[in-house]
C-alpha cells in the first residue's frame, strides 16, 4: 500500500462551485448569512458566526490552521459571493468527520450536495483518508438528502441522541467510505 502524504485545505472546483480557503472579508457575510439566522443552527446548537466579532475569530481561527496538513475548512462561492461553509474535523485512526452549511436562500440548488461530492472525494481520493463520517437531526430532512445524494449511507440511529437547547432529536449518523479498504470489515 502506497502512504499518500495530507495536504490540508487545497482549493477544490466544481461545475458550479469554488471552495477555497476563508479570507478576512468573508466574516460580514458569514454574520450576516449565518450568524444571524436561528434557521441555520437549528439542527446543530453552534454558531461560530453569532455575532461580528465571533465570525471574524472564526475565520482568524480558520487562516491560522492553514498550515496544518490535517485542517480542512473551506468557505463555498458560487456565483461570485459567498454561499456556504464546509469543512472536516476531528481526525482519528484514518475517520474524520464532515460538516457544512448553505446559507438559506440558496437552499434546494444542490450546492450543499455538489460540495460535500467533491470534499468526499478529496478526502478519501486525494488525503486517502478512509472513512468520512456526517451526523444530523432526523428532524433535518435536507441534511438527509444531502447526505444520501453525496453518496453516504446510513450507518446508526440514535434514539433521543441530540439535546439542542430544549430540543430533543434522534441523531442519524452516516459514513462515507473511499475506495481503499478499512482493516478489519
Amino acid at each position: 500500500m502506497t502512504e499518500i502524504k495530507a495536504h490540508g485545505t487545497a482549493e477544490l472546483r466544481t461545475e458550479r462551485l469554488l471552495l477555497r480557503r476563508y479570507r478576512p472579508e468573508d466574516a460580514p457575510a458569514l454574520y450576516r448569512k449565518f450568524g444571524s439566522d436561528t434557521a441555520m443552527y437549528r439542527y446543530s446548537g453552534w454558531n461560530p458566526h453569532a455575532t461580528p466579532e465571533a465570525a471574524r475569530e472564526n475565520v482568524d481561527r480558520h487562516i491560522a490552521a492553514y498550515d496544518d496538513e490535517r485542517f480542512y475548512g473551506w468557505a463555498i462561492e458560487a456565483e461570485g459571493a459567498l454561499r456556504g461553509t464546509i469543512g472536516a474535523y476531528d481526525y482519528e485512526d484514518d475517520r474524520i468527520e464532515v460538516g457544512f452549511s448553505i446559507e438559506r436562500d440558496c437552499w434546494g440548488k444542490g450546492y450543499a450536495t455538489e460540495a460535500l461530492k467533491a470534499v468526499l472525494n478529496y478526502l478519501t481520493e486525494k488525503e486517502g483518508i478512509r472513512s468520512v463520517t456526517a451526523w444530523c437531526a432526523d428532524e433535518n430532512i435536507g441534511s438527509q438528502r444531502v447526505l444520501e445524494k453525496a453518496g453516504m449511507r446510513l450507518k446508526t440511529a440514535e434514539k433521543d441522541g441530540l439535546v439542542i437547547g430544549e430540543n430533543i432529536f434522534d441523531k442519524l449518523t452516516y459514513e462515507y467510505r473511499g475506495n481503499r479498504p478499512i482493516e478489519g470489515d
